[in-house]
């Protein structure tokens, strides 16, 4: 077996490199064939010159997706043999055009007739082969564009951990870690308040018994970050989401978004017509948490917290 078999999907990289390096080696050969004076990193530059009377570095750049930096030493490259020249654009003197050398115009000439047998025997290759390649390649480049594959790791990265998390009532083997958790969170970026110390110190008479809801997010059996639905005195809200906090070493495990949902959940089976939260602005994660979870911004409300400037409330 292979290592490519052995190591499958990991090894895509190492993959289409090999298979890169193959086709370039080839190609450098094929060029040395025809008697074409180019080597196979040239082409796109040389193309795009071929198809056109003058064009800056950072025309070609953008046209075939290179950095100014290749581009530039590409074309440094082939003004040193003699297929391309650079001049002084009439228009505008502070930036130079790239054209074709005579040299580089009779090189297109000869180009003509490799391209006719190169085109053909890639369309030989893909009438043999089950799948597409050249569909595929831009079948790929397409959705890596939408969202790379740096980002599709980083989904199923939290995807999978996400699945490790667990949601549990609050208990008071809990107590310590609901302090904990809130305390590091607050102190991080404000100061403890009086308000903080009543619901923190005491949630069980503070919160529970006055038929609020706590929740602890369980990551591997740890209690990683909590959130409080507590009972509100108030003719206009029913419950206000609160003390919601996740351990900084547990960000990126979409713990609050599991939190947030649980205590959403949990507020409609009690019949709730509405929540109620205050906020900071500076915590952007958090509002933006809060809009996700369907959360509209509300006018000023009298706060017993000096960190509260946003409130925000979430209608069923």
């Amino acid at each position: 077996m292979s290592f490519f078999d052995t190591a499958g999907k990991m090894a895509i990289g190492s993959r289409l490199r090999l298979l890169t390096e193959k086709i370039t080696e080839d190609a450098g050969k094929i060029y040395a064939l025809f008697g074409v004076g180019l080597q196979p990193k040239w082409f796109p530059v040389f193309y795009m010159l071929a198809n056109n009377e003058a064009l800056t570095i950072t025309a070609i750049a953008k046209e075939i997706g290179h950095s100014h930096v290749s581009v530039s030493k590409i074309v440094r490259e082939m003004v040193k043999h003699g297929l391309v020249k650079e001049k002084k654009d009439k228009s505008d003197g502070r930036r130079n055009m790239v054209t074709l050398s005579a040299a580089g115009r009779e090189v297109n000439q000869r180009l003509s007739e490799q391209c006719v047998d190169v085109g053909s025997a890639i369309e030989e290759l893909s009438a043999s082969a089950t799948h597409n390649l050249w569909e595929a390649i831009g079948e790929w480049e397409f959705l890596l564009e939408q969202r790379s594959l740096l980002r599709r790791v980083m989904d199923q990265k939290k995807k999978r951990e996400g699945q490790e998390v667990t949601i549990v009532p609050y208990s008071r083997k809990y107590q310590q870690a609901f302090r904990d958790l809130n305390e590091e969170w607050i102190s991080t970026y404000f100061k403890m308040e009086a308000a903080d110390y009543k619901a923190l110190d005491n949630p069980k008479s503070h919160i529970l018994d006055k038929g609020g809801i706590i929740l602890v997010a369980l990551y591997k059996e740890e209690p990683v970050g909590v959130c409080a639905l507590i009972k509100m005195k108030d003719p206009d809200y029913d419950y206000e989401l609160a003390k919601m906090a996740v351990s900084p070493r547990m960000q990126g495990k979409s713990i609050g978004w599991l939190l947030g949902s649980a205590i959403v959940e949990q507020a409609r089976a009690l019949g709730a017509r509405n929540i109620y939260l205050e906020s900071n602005t500076m915590l952007k994660p958090a509002i933006s948490l809060y809009h996700k979870l369907g959360f509209q911004k509300v006018a000023g409300r009298a706060t017993p917290y000096e960190r509260c400037n946003i409130q925000m409330e979430l209608i069923f």
